[in-house]
């Protein structure tokens, strides 16, 4: 049996860390879509205010098979 995959991009943010950046993300995601088999993490930046990192930002390449 084969299968076909899409992947489509998404952005998450987090005030805590980069991972709950990923889990929060991956989390909406599969809310709307089915069959998510992966994510790969594009890019990551931390936002700072006043010398401080305020904020974590992911960039997500999220897999999901087709149906």
């Amino acid at each position: 049996m084969s299968s076909v995959a899409r992947v489509t991009t998404i952005t998450s943010r987090s005030d805590q860390s980069f991972e709950a950046a990923i889990r929060d993300g991956v989390k909406r995601a599969s809310e709307t879509l089915r069959h998510i088999e992966g994510a790969w993490v594009k890019d990551q930046t931390a936002v700072i205010t006043d010398g401080e990192v305020t904020s974590w930002q992911v960039v997500l390449e999220v897999t999901f098979v087709l149906e």
